[in-house]
């Protein structure tokens, strides 16, 4: 499903290449997040989140992630106050995707907080398949080379590479871990579309994935 370098909205399959694939359909509000029964809803965790709080005053949804499913982000500061807000809140919106496939709660995930349109039911759809699979992952991620590009204030562009190459998948019935061999496809570029909502949250609307780009290869 790749496409040219160019914003689109395409499919959206599972980081380390080893879950199940979901692909968003195309379009734009028809698929809000209040088409979505339970994903503009998130209950508060007592624990940690596993993304800093904001400072911006923000009412957000808590991500707890378990203790064997680690993110690393990297470029967290640019120097700019709005791109480091935009790439927080990029954090937070992968961060509540992983917390629905490992904890099988779409209703209490976050992910209508971070994501809307079309990349909000590929998602959502993408974490429902894997909750119905018992399928979920463990190890590592690694997210680099993340770029923003401000349209204007209320509109950007986020790109970023992800190593899945120290994560495997981990079957929830038996919470056992299978390896996953490290391949080309183990390495995936990622282009978004970014809006600022009516709270300040920057929020994905587009979204589309080259597994195997040759600019995320190490």
């Amino acid at each position: 499903m790749n496409r040219p370098a160019r914003l689109v909205t395409a499919a959206l399959t599972a980081s380390a290449a080893l879950l199940l694939t979901a692909c968003g359909s195309g379009g734009g509000d028809e698929s809000s997040s209040d088409k979505i029964a339970g994903a503009d809803s998130a209950e508060k965790s007592s624990a940690s989140p596993s993304v800093s709080a904001s400072a911006d005053g923000i009412d957000r949804p808590e991500i707890k992630l378990p203790s064997d499913m680690k993110l690393d982000f990297e470029g967290r500061q640019t120097g700019d106050a709005t791109k480091d807000a935009i790439l927080a809140d990029n954090e937070r919106a992968v961060s509540t995707v992983w917390q629905a496939v490992a904890y099988g709660d779409l209703k209490k995930s976050g992910m209508g907080s971070y994501y809307t349109d079309s990349a909000l039911t590929g998602v959502y759809n993408y974490a429902k398949n894997n909750n119905a699979n018992k399928t979920s992952w463990a190890g590592s991620l690694r997210y680099f080379d993340r770029r923003v590009t401000v349209f204007d204030k209320t509109s950007a562009a986020v790109t970023y590479c992800v190593d899945e190459s120290k994560a495997n998948v981990k079957n929830l019935k038996t919470n056992k871990v299978k390896v996953t061999e490290t391949s080309p496809d183990s390495y995936v570029y990622y282009n978004t579309g970014i809006r600022k909502d009516e709270k300040g949250v920057w929020q994905i609307w587009q979204l589309h994935e080259d597994r195997g780009s040759e600019r995320c290869q190490p």
